[in-house]
C-alpha cells in the first residue's frame, strides 16, 4: 500500500525508489539510538528489520488512518489513528522496562520515521492525514 501510494504522488518509478529508500534506511534509523546506548555493551544484539516494518506500517497509517489493523485474539479491526498512539505507547513503556529481547525502542522510532519520512518529501500529506480523519 505504502509503494502504491509513494507511486501515486512521486510517480511510479520514484515511487517504488523511495519505497525501498524508506525501507532500508528506516532499518538504518530505527538501531541508531540502541547502538549508541549499548555501545559498550559487548553481548548487545541488534539485529532485524522490525523497526522498518513499524516505519511501512505507519506510513501506512499516514496515509490511511482509517485502515483497520487486526491484531491476534482481537476480532475486530483497530483505526489506523487508534492503534498508532497505543503502540506507541506500548513501545516506550516495554522500551524503559527493558525486560525482554525484543527491540522496542526500534519498533518506536522505526514507527516516527514511518510518519517523518513521506512528510519531509511531500508535506502537504499532514493536510491529506488531516481530512482523512474529517478534521
Amino acid at each position: 500500500m505504502v509503494e502504491q501510494y509513494f507511486a501515486a504522488v512521486f510517480g511510479t518509478a520514484i515511487g517504488g525508489f523511495l519505497y525501498v529508500v524508506l525501507y532500508v534506511s528506516a532499518i538504518i534509523v530505527s538501531t541508531i539510538g540502541d547502538l549508541i546506548k549499548y555501545k559498550d555493551d559487548y553481548h548487545y544484539n541488534a539485529v532485524g528489520a522490525s523497526g522498518a516494518v513499524s516505519a511501512i506500517l505507519f506510513a501506512s497509517i499516514l496515509f490511511e488512518p482509517k485502515m483497520g489493523i487486526y491484531m491476534y485474539f482481537i476480532p475486530i479491526p483497530i483505526p489506523g489513528y487508534i492503534f498508532a498512539p497505543l503502540y506507541l505507547l506500548y513501545c516506550w513503556y516495554m522500551a524503559k522496562r527493558n525486560m525482554d529481547n525484543i527491540g522496542h525502542s526500534a519498533h518506536f522510532w522505526g514507527a516516527i520515521y514511518g510518519i517523518l519520512f513521506p512528510i519531509i518529501l511531500h508535506p502537504s500529506l499532514i493536510g491529506h492525514f488531516l481530512s482523512s480523519l474529517g478534521l
